[in-house]
C-alpha cells in the first residue's frame, strides 16, 4: 500500500499559497484494509476514508468509464491493480494531477508543473470531456488565478466549447451548478469566471434569464457592465463580514434595475414591472438560491433607483423606502443593498475614490430614528394599529429634522 499527497494541496504548495485541504490517494489497497486500520468509510459510490486521527480524505486509486450523459453517468474501478499515474489520468487539469510521496518526491506525469511555472490550465487527457463539470471548474479555476497571471490553454477551450455545443452542460443538475457558481463568486475575479462562460457560450445555456434580462436595456454592452459592476462589488466587499455571495450576484441583476429606472412610462406598467421581477426571481428560485441572495437581488433591483436619488426624495420617500426596505428588522440587508448601489455607481464612473455618498446620508437618517423608543409609545396609552401609527409620526418627524439638518453637508 502506498499513500500519495494529491490535488490543491500539491497544487498550491507548489504556487506558494496556503494550503486548505489535504487530499490523499491510496495505491494498491482495498477497503477492508483501510476499514481494518480504523479509517473511516464515506460514500456509497466509490470508495473515500477519513483518516481515524486528521480526518483527512483518503481515496482509493480508481479509473472511470463513460456510460451515460452529465458527470454522474460513471462506473468506477478501485481495484488494488489501479496505477497512480492512472488515477492521476482522470483528473481534470494537469496541475491538479501532480502527486508527492510521503518523503517529498513529486509525480508529474501529465507535466503539471511545466503548466504551473508557465501559468496554463490544460486538460489532463480527451476524458476531460466525459465530465461537463469540468466546464464550470475550470472557468472558476481561470477566476481563482486570475491575479497570478493562469489562462486556459487554446485546446482547452476548445474542448469546453465542444462539450457546451453537444448540449452535456444541460445534465448537470442544478445544486452543481450552483455550487461552482458560488464558489467562483467568492473568489477574487468572479468576473473571470463568467467570461470565460460567456466566451464559449455556456453563459446562456447556465443562466438563461440573464440573457433575457440584458436584451431589455441595450445601449449599453449590457454583459461587460455588469460584469464592471461585479468587479467593483468585489473590491467593496473583500475585507467585510457582509454577505459577499448576495451582494455580488445581485451586481449580475443589474440590467433588470437600469430598465426599472430608465425606463419610466414601463417602470409605472405594472405587467412589464411584474415581468422583469419575475426574471430574476425565477433564476433565484431555479438556482435554489438562499432567500437571503433572493431578498437582495429583487430588494436592489426595485429600490436603486431611489437610492441613488436619494438627496431629492422627501421624509416621506425616506420613510415609506425605509419601510419597504424593512431596515429596522435587517440593518445589515440595508446596508448590502448599499453597497451593490456603490458597486454601480463605481462601475459607471470608472473610479473607485469617488465619494458616493447617498448610503451615509441614509444611514445616519437610520440612526436618528433609532433615537424613537417603542416601548415609550406603548406606555403612553398606544394600542395595536395605533402604535404602528404613531411610530411612523414619530420617525416621520425626526427624518424631516435631521434631514433638514445634515442635507447641505451632503450636497454643496
Amino acid at each position: 500500500m502506498q499513500i500519495y499527497l494529491v490535488g490543491g494541496a500539491v497544487r498550491d504548495q507548489l504556487l506558494n499559497l496556503k494550503v486548505k485541504d489535504r487530499d490523499w490517494v491510496v495505491v494498491g489497497a482495498t477497503p477492508k484494509e483501510l476499514l481494518s486500520l480504523g479509517y473511516q468509510q464515506v460514500g456509497r459510490n466509490f470508495p473515500v476514508f477519513l483518516h481515524p486521527t486528521t480526518k483527512e480524505e483518503y481515496a482509493l486509486a480508481r479509473t472511470e468509464k463513460k456510460t451515460g450523459h452529465g458527470y454522474t453517468g460513471f462506473i468506477c474501478d478501485f481495484s488494488p491493480n489501479i496505477t497512480l499515474k492512472q488515477d492521476l489520468q482522470r483528473r481534470d487539469l494537469t496541475i491538479n494531477a501532480i502527486a508527492q510521496t510521503q518523503t517529498g518526491k513529486l509525480i508529474d506525469p501529465y507535466g503539471g508543473i511545466s503548466d504551473l511555472n508557465n501559468r496554463t490550465l490544460r486538460h489532463v487527457s480527451s476524458a476531460f470531456s466525459e465530465d461537463p463539470l469540468r466546464v464550470l471548474r475550470v472557468a472558476r479555476f481561470a477566476a481563482r488565478y486570475h491575479y497570478l497571471g493562469f489562462k486556459i490553454a487554446t485546446e482547452t477551450l476548445t474542448l469546453m466549447v465542444e462539450i457546451t455545443s453537444q448540449g452535456e452542460l444541460e445534465h448537470l443538475t442544478i445544486e452543481r451548478i450552483w455550487l461552482e457558481t458560488e464558489k467562483a463568486l467568492n473568489e477574487r475575479n468572479p468576473e473571470v469566471y463568467f467570461t470565460v462562460l460567456h466566451k464559449i457560450g455556456a453563459f446562456s445555456v447556465l443562466f438563461p434569464e440573464f440573457n433575457q434580462l440584458y436584451s431589455i436595456y441595450t445601449k449599453i454592452d449590457n454583459f461587460s457592465h455588469n460584469l464592471m459592476i461585479l468587479k467593483q462589488a468585489v473590491a467593496l466587499t473583500e475585507n467585510t463580514q457582509y454577505n459577499k455571495t448576495a451582494i455580488r450576484f445581485s451586481a449580475l441583476c443589474y440590467n433588470l434595475a437600469s430598465a426599472l429606472a430608465k425606463n419610466t412610462e414601463l417602470s409605472c406598467c405594472h405587467d412589464y414591472k411584474k415581468l422583469i421581477m419575475d426574471l430574476v426571481s425565477r433564476i433565484c428560485i431555479r438556482l435554489k438560491l438562499p432567500n437571503a441572495i433572493k431578498e437582495i437581488s429583487l430588494l436592489y433591483c426595485e429600490y436603486n433607483h431611489y437610492i441613488h436619488e436619494a438627496f431629492k426624495l422627501t421624509p416621506q420617500d425616506i420613510l415609506t423606502l425605509f419601510n419597504k426596505l424593512d431596515i429596522w428588522r435587517k440593518p445589515q440587508r440595508f446596508e448590502e443593498i448599499l453597497l451593490v448601489c456603490e458597486a454601480e455607481f463605481r462601475a459607471k464612473i470608472g473610479s473607485k475614490k469617488s465619494s458616493y455618498l447617498q448610503p451615509k446620508f441614509l444611514l445616519e437618517l437610520y440612526q436618528t430614528t433609532l433615537k424613537i423608543d417603542i416601548s415609550q409609545i406603548i406606555a403612553e396609552g398606544f394600542e395595536k394599529a395605533e402604535i404602528k401609527q404613531e411610530l411612523n409620526c414619530r420617525r416621520l418627524n425626526i427624518l424631516t429634522k435631521k434631514r433638514l439638518t445634515i442635507l447641505p453637508y451632503f450636497t454643496n
